[in-house]
């Protein structure tokens, strides 16, 4: 019996694998990309209407200019690299919010939002487009649905997201807004949320260079965020430690990022 179980498991999971674009990373995704993003949208709004939303002003139209050229860009390189499909639930939303935390978030489908407290460390357009661009990079690898998943995977076993949504549905709830990177566990799915952090540091820096803007920003952005405060240990983090952080986007995903930003 115990057999028979294993190898069904396996033969969902290999039925629901995917990949990465550019990456080319295996993920696996047990839901359709439409439900998690309506639901999603749910609780996007639920916070928006929950929070003090910032629509007119200088940093207001600074978020909305940025991130309107990252979508632009994101489109363009989606489409030049055969993946122009995953972009079809999409329905790009941007928003500047009031905090004092220095931090920003997507939920699937491209809704994304910027807290104020961020702006000192992004000091400009560039900079900007250095937390757009990695936050898009999430909703775009699909890291939502993955998380979701893995959640699913480790917690409810096969359950369908209706099903464990009727079941329990706070522990589903946070289970979208764990997804959404709002809050953050230690558990055994922290190595996967570390690959999604580097995933999309590369992910990013393509789409910040391929809308025009010096990728090499991000190695400065990412040292003021550093000299925020003390770093925790990176094996109790969902994040890169800053030092691997900054060498990989140096030495590992620059060149890659440049050949987008010289080919302005």
């Amino acid at each position: 019996m115990k057999r028979t179980i294993i190898f069904l498991m396996a033969l969902v999971l290999l039925g629901s694998c995917n990949r990465v674009p550019i990456t080319g990373r295996k993920q696996v995704s047990l839901l359709p990309n439409s439900e998690v993003v309506a639901m999603s949208l749910t609780e996007y709004n639920s916070f928006l209407s929950a929070s003090q939303v910032i629509e007119t002003g200088s940093d207001a139209t600074l978020v909305n200019q940025v991130a309107g050229q990252i979508a632009k860009a994101v489109e363009e390189v989606m489409t030049q690299q055969g993946y122009a499909d995953l972009l079809q639930d999409f329905d790009w939303e941007f928003h500047l919010v009031q905090s004092d935390e220095p931090n920003a978030w997507c939920m699937p489908g491209g809704k994304i939002v910027v807290y104020t407290g961020i702006l000192p460390y992004t000091k400009d357009a560039s900079g900007l487009a250095v937390v757009l661009g990695h936050e898009v990079a999430h909703a775009v690898a699909r890291h939502g649905n993955e998380r979701i998943s893995q959640q699913l995977l480790a917690y409810t076993g096969f359950a369908a997201l209706d099903v464990a949504m009727s079941n329990k549905p706070e522990e589903t709830r946070n289970l979208i807004l764990g997804a959404a990177g709002i809050g953050a566990q230690v558990g055994v799915l922290l190595p996967f949320s570390r690959t999604h952090e580097s995933e999309a540091d590369r992910l990013g820096l393509i789409f910040m260079a391929a809308a025009g803007y010096d990728p090499h920003t991000a190695i400065g952005f990412w040292e003021r965020m550093s000299a925020n405060g003390p770093s925790i240990p990176e094996f109790l983090s969902t994040h890169p430690s800053d030092e691997t952080r900054i060498s990989n986007i140096r030495d590992v995903y620059m060149p890659e990022a440049m050949e987008f930003y010289t080919g302005k």
